[in-house]
């Protein structure tokens, strides 16, 4: 069976974690799930508990270089209450190019795993191995460096169009839009070809998917 990385940017973290919370509840399994939002400002210190208040040692960065943005992006902490599922196992990352993140699910080892957020271009890199085109890539990390919240969903064709329907039903936002706002103000990043071959069957925009401007979604093999 077909499967595809259906990918949403929020402006707003809250809003984000709800559609996190109703994908599970509609059966997307956590494994399939991944969220990374920024944690400039320290905005998510309510959410997650230093290395110091978790029952076992934590290895890997120190909040502190996490918040400088230094360090390959290991897991410190654990989040603090919340809802049951994904959004318990989130924990702070330090990401080269996109500073410190809160962050769960599969794409975080993608990220933290051999080395890859370091050595292969960051969030940028990360989700173009998970089969993103260069461009929303380099779009998606530039939207959680500036303070968003970035949800991917692995989902077989079956799952697809509610998964879509949730994670616009939440607010997600145009990218292509925010991307041209960015663009204007000065921001460079890698421009889409006419055609992509990560392009959904009668789409040439990379992940566009007909009739849907807040959601990309792009062919995968599952892991």
């Amino acid at each position: 069976m077909a499967h595809q990385t259906i990918t949403a940017l929020y402006d707003d973290y809250d809003a984000a974690s709800t559609a996190v919370s109703k994908l599970e509840a509609a059966g997307v399994a956590h494994a399939d799930i991944s969220i990374v939002s920024s944690n400039e400002g320290d905005r998510h210190a309510g959410r997650v508990r230093s290395a110091s208040d978790v029952d076992a040692p934590v290895h890997g960065d120190t909040p502190e270089k996490a918040s400088s943005g230094a360090g390959a992006g290991a897991t410190v902490g654990t989040v603090l209450g919340g809802a049951a599922g994904l959004l318990t196992g989130l924990g702070l990352l330090a990401i080269p190019g996109v500073g410190p993140v809160v962050a769960a699910g599969w794409l975080v080892a993608t990220l933290t795993g051999a080395g890859i957020g370091a050595a292969a271009g960051g969030l940028a890199g990360g989700l173009t191995g998970a089969g993103l085109s260069e461009t929303d890539a380099h779009t998606y990390s530039e939207g959680v460096r500036r303070g968003g919240t970035l949800v991917t969903v692995r989902a077989d064709q079956s799952q697809a169009a509610r998964v879509m329907d949730i994670l616009e039903e939440h607010g997600s936002i145009d990218v292509d839009e925010r991307a041209q706002n960015w663009r204007a103000e000065g921001w460079t990043a890698p421009q889409a070809a006419a055609t992509s071959p990560n392009a959904i069957p009668g789409n040439a925009l990379g992940g566009t998917v007909e009739g849907r401007n807040r959601v990309r979604a792009y062919p995968t093999t599952p892991v």
